[in-house]
């Protein structure tokens, strides 16, 4: 089985804001979005088309794949591979700041 695969930002990378990581993200040739969700949001299972990164700037973010719970905070990305079955819910009570990116 795999497992999820889950980075946290590299002070080295400079401080964490969201034109670093969209930097970042871009820089391994991902598109990048970015999305504020409510306290309460929830994304019910479900997979994409494309291979995607999601990277928190905000809050707590809960996303489960390969039969894992992995919690998000702020500077964490985890990547969700094309067709890979997922779901993903804010935790707690502060909205959530999030950099989806997308590779073709």
């Amino acid at each position: 089985m795999n497992k999820p695969q889950v980075m946290h930002w590299d002070v080295r990378d400079g401080e964490l804001r969201e034109q670093s990581i969209r930097a970042k993200l871009m820089a391994m040739g991902y598109r990048c979005s970015r999305y504020d969700y409510s306290p309460a949001t929830y994304f019910p299972p479900h997979s994409h088309n494309v291979d995607k990164i999601d990277a928190v700037l905000a809050g707590r973010f809960c996303l489960t794949l390969f039969g894992c719970r992995c919690v998000l905070a702020a500077g964490d990305r985890i990547v969700v591979p094309k067709g890979i079955e997922h779901s993903a819910e804010v935790i707690g009570d502060q909205v959530v700041i999030s950099i989806d990116a997308v590779k073709d």
